[in-house]
């Protein structure tokens, strides 16, 4: 009979699986370093309440982590469908911003649907720049992209565009109303949404 692997040994081999180093495990779970790393060497336990906060902040039941089995992460099978319950509204100086699936949580994928309110750079003020990539795609009026690398460009409807998010960029209207845009941002960080939610806080505060 194989010998059960031990506490350590399965936080460590889920650690590897899903490419997590300890800060993140960290940030997720709201466990600190130095105690994931004690577990993971052996230098000290858990409480059963503590194993069940690492588990609900991973996402995953407390049988995967104690089954020693790593061959596979196991499957996600979230779904959110749009609605006005969980969508979030951010207004600000130069967007009217509309966060969708917001009961999705630690998502690597921000899906935003937004209308540009700024028409002049100097309306806009300093070009936003914060982690990750983003795809945006008009879906009424026109808009135009101006970036800290690259010449102005204008975007009218069904035409996109895809960017380096830490590059410096601003999306402003053009013509009568406010453009209509989908804007999906990604990023590495473990909750990407909360990520962008705080720099906008920032930025706008």
């Amino acid at each position: 009979m194989s010998e059960q692997p031990d506490l350590g040994d399965c936080l460590r081999a889920l650690r590897k699986t899903h490419g997590w180093t300890l800060q993140e495990v960290s940030t997720l779970t709201g466990v600190a370093v130095s105690t994931l790393s004690k577990v993971e060497n052996d230098q000290m336990s858990l409480s059963y309440d503590k194993l069940l906060q690492i588990c609900e902040g991973l996402g995953i039941h407390v049988t995967e982590l104690l089954s020693g089995d790593r061959k596979q992460p196991s499957a996600r099978t979230r779904r959110s469908v749009t609605s006005q319950s969980n969508t979030l509204r951010q207004l600000t100086r130069n967007y009217d911003y509309r966060y969708l699936a917001t009961d999705l949580v630690r998502k690597r994928m921000v899906p935003i649907h937004a209308y540009a309110r700024a028409r002049t750079p100097e309306e806009f003020g300093p070009l936003t720049k914060h982690a990750g990539e983003e795809f945006l795609i008009v879906l009424k009026g026109e808009i135009e992209l101006h970036t800290d690398q690259y010449a102005p460009v204008r975007l009218r409807v069904g035409e996109s565009v895809y960017i380096d998010s830490t590059m410096g960029h601003a999306y402003l209207s053009v013509g009568e109303g406010d453009a209509e845009v989908l804007c999906v941002c990604s990023g590495e960080e473990p909750d990407m949404e909360g990520t962008l939610l705080s720099e906008l806080e920032t930025v706008e505060g």
